[in-house]
């Protein structure tokens, strides 16, 4: 059971210093939507893996045991999300996570849940 208040009682100093600093709408949503993806365990394998070092899609494939073409849509959810990033060599497409804030929330999540 959740905790709440006995009494209800508004704070208008606290709520209207917490509107002020609310991100924008469109802000909110952009953040949902990547978190939404970081919330399928496929992605996050994916995520995992590319924490180590740059893969293309056919080493991606092999470590999740799915189909490149279910990787490459995975991945294309990712790179609209600006979670991984890309580069082509010749005939392969190696990803890599996007920058290195994508490494630390990936860390920290770890090291939360391993606590």
């Amino acid at each position: 059971m959740t905790e709440v208040c006995k009494v209800y009682e508004e704070h208008l100093d606290k709520i209207l210093e917490a509107k002020k600093k609310l991100p924008g709408n469109e802000t909110i949503l952009e953040v949902s939507d990547f978190f939404d993806a970081l919330g399928n365990p496929t992605r996050l394998k994916i995520l995992f893996a590319l924490l180590e070092d740059e893969l293309c899609t056919c080493d991606l494939s092999n470590i999740t045991g799915l189909s490149v073409s279910a990787i490459s849509h995975q991945l294309r959810i990712l790179k609209d999300r600006k979670i991984v990033a890309y580069r082509k060599d010749g005939k392969n497409v190696f990803y890599s996570l996007d920058d290195e804030h994508i490494r630390e929330i990936l860390k920290i999540a770890l090291e939360h849940m391993e606590e």
